[in-house]
């Protein structure tokens, strides 16, 4: 029988225009840090279970512009973008958040991620403010708990790896 897993991703809807994701880490936070802001390292674990991603872009600075495009498993690209608003290392990352496809592009969010360590172990905590309750729901219905839960599983065999 397999082990039950212990880090899984917990997401609540904390307003109307908010969603809520919170993931343990096995890993310090100056390792977790150091994955999510190298993008050597993000291509490696950023997106679900079957995708690619190409780093275009990540000029990781406040004022600093990303861009990747995730690529699935039947070949369909999927442009993500956005500026960082606000980097304070290995604590937190505030930053813009858009699909950049039509008719999704209009929608742009605002993520702040925190890292917070004890006793080696790191909890990520993201808060995604949407401008809408509208925009919120259809990010909720999009299967992002899913991409996002297999996205930090990714991360966390990186994060082994690394150790």
């Amino acid at each position: 029988m397999a082990a039950a897993k212990t880090n899984t991703l917990k997401v609540t809807l904390p307003s109307d225009t908010e969603i809520q994701l919170v993931r343990e880490f096995d890993a310090p936070r100056r390792l977790v840090w150091k994955a999510m802001s190298d993008p050597e390292l993000v291509t490696q674990w950023w997106g679900p279970h079957g995708t690619t991603l190409t780093v275009k872009e990540m000029d990781f600075r406040v004022g600093g512009r990303w861009h990747f495009i995730s690529r699935d498993a039947e070949g369909n690209d999927h442009p993500f973008k956005g500026e960082y608003r606000d980097i304070v290392a290995p604590e937190r990352v505030e930053q813009t958040w858009r699909y950049d496809a039509p008719p999704f592009d209009q929608y742009e969010s605002l993520e702040r991620m925190t890292l917070t360590e004890q006793d080696g172990r790191t909890t990520l905590t993201t808060l995604v403010t949407h401008k809408t309750k509208e925009a919120r729901d259809g990010h909720v219905e999009s299967g992002m708990e899913t991409g996002a839960g297999e996205t930090f599983d990714r991360l966390e065999a990186l994060l082994a790896k690394l150790a």
